[in-house]
């Protein structure tokens, strides 16, 4: 059974997600042993509290460099034998040292399809801010490997989602949590712990 660690910093939907996933025994291999937030107010810390999981906060403001932080957090994941770290909606990018230690075992999920609308600034709602402005009429969600470049790691699973003539940013930002984001996220965590997400260079393959 492989131990599973979800980074969060706010509402934490995708936690919520995986737990309700976790419940229904669609995470093979899988369970969630531990919940890091980047900020002491996030209401997935009550998620967590709900479903009886340890939790901690490591806040950003607290360190004035990414090293700094990494350290922190590296503390406390020590003795906890994580198998994998999931990026479920946190918003601190991650340092050299955790992403070193952790490789090809940390995945994120990212509300658009990568390689469109990615990258450094983009985030929460000002990603579907810009699938707006840009006219695309389909956008979607991505769960990848995280790696050194932002939201550059491969690619585990994608899902499409219609764009609506009448959407704004929540609405769109719902529609894509829902119908992907909310699905593809607990499905690459169960390949991961299955042992079914093969990387051949910047490539998955599930087998």
């Amino acid at each position: 059974m492989m131990n599973i660690a979800v980074f969060v910093s706010g509402g934490g939907t995708n936690l919520q997600a995986l737990i309700d996933a976790e419940d229904r025994g669609e995470i093979k291999n899988g369970k969630i042993v531990f919940v890091l937030a980047s900020n002491e107010n996030a209401y997935a810390l009550e998620r967590a509290k709900k479903a009886g999981v340890e939790s901690a906060v490591v806040s950003r403001k607290a360190f004035d460099s990414k090293e700094a932080y990494d350290k922190a957090i590296l503390e406390q994941l020590e003795d906890k034998n994580i198998d994998l770290i999931v990026l479920a909606g946190f918003l601190s990018i991650l340092g050299e040292e955790l992403i070193s230690k952790y490789r090809n075992r940390i995945i994120n999920v990212h509300p658009s399809l990568i390689p469109l609308f990615c990258g450094d600034g983009f985030y929460g709602k000002k990603v579907h801010k810009a699938v707006l402005e840009s006219g695309v009429k389909v956008t979607g969600a991505t769960v990848h490997f995280v790696n050194e470049i932002t939201d550059g790691g491969a690619i585990i699973l994608q899902k499409a989602v219609p764009v609506e003539q009448g959407d704004n940013e929540d609405i769109l930002q719902y529609r894509v949590m829902r119908q992907a984001e909310w699905e593809i996220l607990p499905k690459a965590v169960s390949l991961f712990c299955e042992g079914r997400i093969k990387i051949n260079g910047n490539k998955t393959e599930i087998v």
